[in-house]
């Protein structure tokens, strides 16, 4: 018996993970809306029948909620959500230029709000569906250079953490996908970085700004094989919240997990003294 189609609705795809998972898509004869802002990025695809290119910037909800329209006019439903599109912006909390920051957060937040509060009304009329983000470790961890860009990977995983709990009920499922580094435009020309004025910040956010960019087309992970992966979670019948991408990623975070525990574990004694009786405790 020949496997249904799905209809997956991808953002950001003109280079990178996005890329990727429209090539391996087509490929299994699925079915794709590929979103991009600039659509002449991924004209490649505009002879294929299986896929539907539509234009969209994920700040503006209006294109969103366009083009997934054309998506069930044209399949009659969207199963899966990708939420791919995002960039980065290095630099130290102290150097870092405000405007630019409360741009990447629109993309990477607030875009990946606005799509996905787009999507559950179909998705809950259905009754089913998936919703990936493409989150990163970094919003799992700290990294020096990385605060602003950290802090809405932070957010995203935070808003999926609880939209997990409102909509599971309703078959909905989620998962973060948290890579480390990947042979993606990410290092290079999709981010920006903050001017390095203060020499106080050399050996700590200027020297991994150096080093993160330096290795920028030379990263270890495969693109395409997260394309595998991902393709491989929607397939399953209970998918996980999270799934760490790649070594690097998988190995930090459970460095991360082992700190977490001692500094719980060592102030265990303050923190569980703090209700109304303990007065005694603290003299």
């Amino acid at each position: 018996m020949q496997k249904e189609k799905r209809v997956w609705f991808v953002t950001g795809t003109s280079t990178g993970f996005g890329r990727q998972l429209v090539e391996q898509l087509i490929s299994e004869n699925e079915l794709v809306v590929a979103t991009a802002r600039n659509i002449d990025k991924i004209s490649d695809w505009s002879n294929k029948p299986n896929v539907l290119i539509e234009t969209v910037d994920v700040t503006i909800p209006s294109q969103i909620e366009k083009a997934m329209q054309q998506a069930v006019d044209r399949w009659g439903r969207i199963d899966i959500l990708v939420n791919n599109a995002g960039w980065g912006y290095f630099g130290s909390v102290e150097e870092t230029d405000d405007q630019k920051v409360r741009q990447m957060m629109e993309t990477n937040f607030w875009g990946v709000s606005n799509a996905t509060r787009s999507v559950l009304p179909i998705m809950r009329k259905q009754e089913s569906g998936y919703i990936i983000n493409l989150s990163s470790i970094a919003g799992l961890l700290g990294t020096p250079s990385l605060g602003y860009y950290n802090a809405s990977k932070h957010a995203v995983e935070g808003l999926m953490k609880s939209l997990l709990k409102e909509v599971s009920p309703l078959g909905i499922k989620i998962t973060n996908i948290e890579p480390g580094p990947f042979r993606t435009d990410w290092a290079g020309r999709s981010h920006l970085s903050a001017p390095q004025t203060i020499s106080a910040y050399d050996a700590t956010a200027h020297k991994r700004t150096q080093t993160i960019e330096g290795f920028s087309g030379e990263q270890k992970g495969s693109p395409a094989l997260v394309a595998k992966a991902i393709i491989k979670l929607s397939q399953l019948k209970n998918p996980p919240l999270h799934f760490l991408a790649g070594k690097d990623a998988f190995n930090r975070f459970q460095e991360e997990i082992e700190q977490e525990k001692i500094d719980f574990n060592n102030f265990k004694e303050d923190s569980t003294h703090l209700d109304y009786g303990d007065e005694g405790y603290w003299d």
